[in-house]
């Protein structure tokens, strides 16, 4: 299965570290991070699990919901995480999904055809509270992720879903914006009364709009 952006995000009910979760029931009206790992006890996601648990703070800050998951089982999760707090100096206080019998994996498309069907690639998913797909990544096993790369796009999603604007590359919480193309001179008038930098006409510059 392939997930699209913009589609709801599959429910399913699995057990957890932190327990059997329903999960469009434990995301409730946060936004939600799915982050999957090919196994665990793996160098590069021991280090994933750790920086994801760092950032704790700016988690709640935004209102979301960080969750991982693996093929091993809940006994294997939870060892491992006694590992991930003695090496990364930092205690995962988020729940890692158990999923042996692929079932999570299958329906977010986490196992590539032609890999090791016993392990799910590296996949980050970020969802709205509407539980709509709003960001997909497939990373190569040998490539840590970059979670402030997550923490930046969900800044730009909650931004942009309360504002007419986009945000251009390489924008960080503070950066000018861009007028979003559907809001007009006439409207864009009303929505930013301090005025804008015309760059080219479908290219309007603004300061960010306080959230």
């Amino acid at each position: 299965m392939t997930i699209q952006l913009g589609q709801v995000a599959p429910d399913f009910e699995q057990d957890t570290t932190q327990g059997r979760i329903r999960f469009h029931q434990w995301l409730g009206s946060s936004w939600g991070v799915l982050f999957s790992h090919p196994k665990d006890f793996t160098p590069v996601c021991t280090t994933e699990l750790g920086a994801v648990a760092r950032l704790g703070p700016e988690w709640r800050e935004r209102n979301v919901k960080v969750i991982g998951l693996s093929v091993d089982p809940v006994d294997s999760h939870r060892r491992w995480e006694g590992d991930i707090a003695e090496t990364q100096g930092a205690e995962v206080d988020f729940p890692m999904i158990a999923d042996p019998d692929r079932t999570v994996s299958t329906l977010y498309g986490m196992v590539h055809p032609e890999a090791d069907p016993g392990v799910t690639v590296r996949t980050v998913f970020i969802i709205d509270p509407n539980k709509k797909v709003r960001l997909s990544l497939t990373y190569p096993p040998s490539a840590g992720r970059n979670f402030d790369e997550v923490l930046r796009v969900i800044d730009s999603l909650q931004l942009t879903d309360g504002h007419k604007v986009t945000t251009p590359a390489n924008w960080k919480t503070g950066d000018d914006v861009i007028i979003a193309p559907s809001v007009s001179d006439e409207a864009a008038h009303g929505l930013f009364p301090g005025g804008w930098k015309t760059l080219k006409p479908y290219l309007r510059m603004v300061k960010q709009p306080a959230a």
